[in-house]
């Protein structure tokens, strides 16, 4: 047996050790913030257990109910909102709880009330679990700034609010990626010691990518920009290579890669769905978070995407984000044809 080698893993950079070297940064920490993120990494663990046992334990198929999106709900749809909301409520920490399952917030009573509220998909792409194709759970963090009785004003803020804010990918690994606001970090769970290693430090996405993801099944009903974009990417007009076409269809799957590899992800608005799919609180606003974080951008067709003030929580919005050059481009298309109405 390699004792050095084995010695050599309690050495490793764990993501508890990582959010406790963050924490004694801020002198005035009192470790609040800390036990939150370690209760939503306890989450993922629990989570990503079940979806690897998910076919053994039965937990696959669906579970008889429609969410609040009108979306049929599986089992393990239902299990891991469950495992989410017991896991936020206990860590005392957090006063709301918004999830893609649930219509309404859920407010924590008072006695085990904190000063955060996360917003969260349970268990995004969740129509791809039949087929084992990677899923995921994302989440961010606000603040609720004073000491008030909570109100659902208190999560309708813009994204660039954000605390923190990540994804946890349940794949042929189980990768955690997170930002608090001073960059991005990656950490694959080792099976067997039961933690997530730092294994992608200091994420930084290429300036300008060639890979494109979009469901192109509904390219009839997009507006000007977006064709005219892919188009681009598929036909270059300067001689550049054509970009790839890679879309999985689970958003964490796609956006990590994009985060990793560069290129561009595009939900885009188009006439079946005018606001576009995603929605703005646990899915646009968390992956714009981090893809800034990293050094890329976040653009809505409009606006910045961080910049947008949600008034529902269940809002949704088109999204394009990626690497900086690749959405820049999109941007510029958007600016041209304001410009010719």
């Amino acid at each position: 047996m390699d004792h050095a080698g084995e010695a050599h893993r309690t050495d490793l950079m764990t993501i508890t050790r990582y959010v406790l070297n963050e924490q004694s940064k801020h002198p005035e920490s009192r470790g609040d913030f800390t036990i939150l993120l370690n209760h939503i990494v306890l989450g993922c663990k629990f989570v990503c257990s079940a979806v690897s046992k998910a076919g053994l334990a039965k937990l696959i198929g669906l579970a008889g109910d429609t969410n609040v999106q009108g979306e049929e709900q599986k089992k393990l749809d239902v299990l891991s909102n469950e495992v989410f909301i017991k896991a936020l409520v206990s860590s005392g920490r957090t006063c709301i709880l918004v999830s893609e399952e649930d219509e309404e917030a859920t407010f924590v009573q008072p006695p085990l009330r904190g000063k955060y509220s996360v917003v969260f998909d349970p268990l995004d792409g969740s129509s791809n679990i039949d087929c084992g194709v990677s899923i995921g759970t994302i989440f961010g963090i606000y603040m609720i700034k004073d000491a008030h009785e909570p109100t659902i004003e208190d999560v309708l803020q813009p994204g660039k609010n954000m605390l923190a804010a990540g994804y946890c990918m349940y794949g042929s690994s189980c990768t955690l990626v997170l930002s608090t606001g001073s960059g991005v970090n990656g950490f694959t769970l080792d099976p067997s010691l039961g933690e997530f290693i730092l294994t992608h430090p200091d994420i930084k996405i290429p300036q300008k990518g060639k890979i494109y993801s979009v469901n192109e099944g509904n390219a009839k009903n997009w507006d000007g920009p977006t064709a005219k974009y892919v188009e681009n990417c598929k036909f270059p007009i300067d001689g550049s290579p054509a970009k790839s076409l890679r879309y999985i269809g689970s958003m964490v799957a796609d956006v990590h890669r994009t985060l990793l590899y560069g290129g561009i992800f595009l939900y885009p608005a188009d006439k079946k769905s005018p606001n576009g799919k995603l929605r703005v609180l646990y899915e646009v606003f968390p992956m714009s978070f981090l893809m800034e974080q990293a050094g890329g951008q976040a653009f809505t067709g409009k606006q910045r995407a961080l910049d947008l003030i949600p008034t529902q929580i269940h809002e949704r919005s088109p999204v394009f984000l990626g690497s900086y050059d690749d959405v820049e481009e999109i941007k510029a298309l958007y600016a041209a044809e304001e410009n010719t109405e």
